[in-house]
């Protein structure tokens, strides 16, 4: 019976070995990816601070891989939104970065990097809108609006507390987050539904990574420790489902 078992478990090892190795190249760079974003995520909410300072190595990687997962899907490149997506994960590589850092003018240009990031992804959405509605019309384009209108000051006034600088800054960064989730539930009805539906939630999940990014850092200063893995499980995903959204939207 043991040698039954065994022998059932190794043909299922194997198994798993094949499927696995019959994976693309940008299937396999993804699942590093989701990988990786879990091994982040942990880190980031440890008391630990060695397994902080591991973060040095796994933060960087992050962008870098995923954009690896969506160059290497042959598809992916004809994607309208190819180039754009990949310039905003550029520059969250670059937030990433920054962001390990402490004090004002890291987060400042921390948040400055993901904006032009945000920038770059309001302009492939609005190449490919929906022309036959209004931006702020939809659904998504007046949650963004209450985004702004609540959300903006909000931040601004806990960023301006700290460091009047980071008030506007904030302020700004905040404006940017909603016009991307905006243009991100404003897609062209032409493009696939899948791909306009990734697009969306990833939006989602990245603004809801950065107003609890915002609050933790602004308002709830004693937030527990793994508040961190959920902004960086939010926004890892986010991040994951509009480059996968942006492969989906070249079929």
């Amino acid at each position: 019976m043991t040698a039954t078992c065994a022998l059932d478990s190794e043909a299922e090892h194997s198994d798993i070995v094949t499927r696995v190795s019959r994976l693309s190249r940008s299937a396999k760079l993804t699942l590093g990816y989701v990988g990786l974003a879990a091994l982040d995520a942990w880190l980031s909410g440890s008391s630990d601070q060695r397994l902080q300072r591991a973060r040095v190595v796994t933060k960087p990687l992050l962008m870098p891989v995923l954009t690896a997962s969506l160059a290497t899907d042959p598809e992916a490149r004809r994607s309208p939104l190819f180039a754009s997506t990949v310039v905003a994960q550029a520059f969250g590589w670059g937030g990433d970065v920054l962001l390990l850092r402490e004090g004002t003018e890291a987060f400042a240009a921390g948040a400055g990097s993901f904006g032009v990031g945000h920038l770059s992804y309001i302009t492939g959405f609005r190449r490919r809108r929906n022309r036959n509605q209004p931006l702020g019309s939809s659904r998504v384009g007046r949650i963004a609006k209450a985004l702004v209108a609540t959300g903006g000051p909000t931040m601004a006034i806990g960023a301006a507390r700290e460091e009047l600088v980071l008030g506007p800054a904030v302020l700004g960064y905040t404006g940017l987050l909603s016009g991307m989730l905006a243009h991100a539930g404003n897609l062209d009805p032409a493009l696939p539904a899948p791909a306009r539906r990734r697009i969306l939630a990833g939006a989602a999940l990245f603004a809801a990574s950065d107003t609890l990014l915002g609050l933790r850092h602004f308002w709830w200063k004693k937030a527990p420790a793994r508040a961190e893995s959920v902004v960086m499980v939010t926004y890892t995903a986010g991040q994951l489902l509009i480059s996968r959204g942006t492969a989906r939207a070249a079929r």
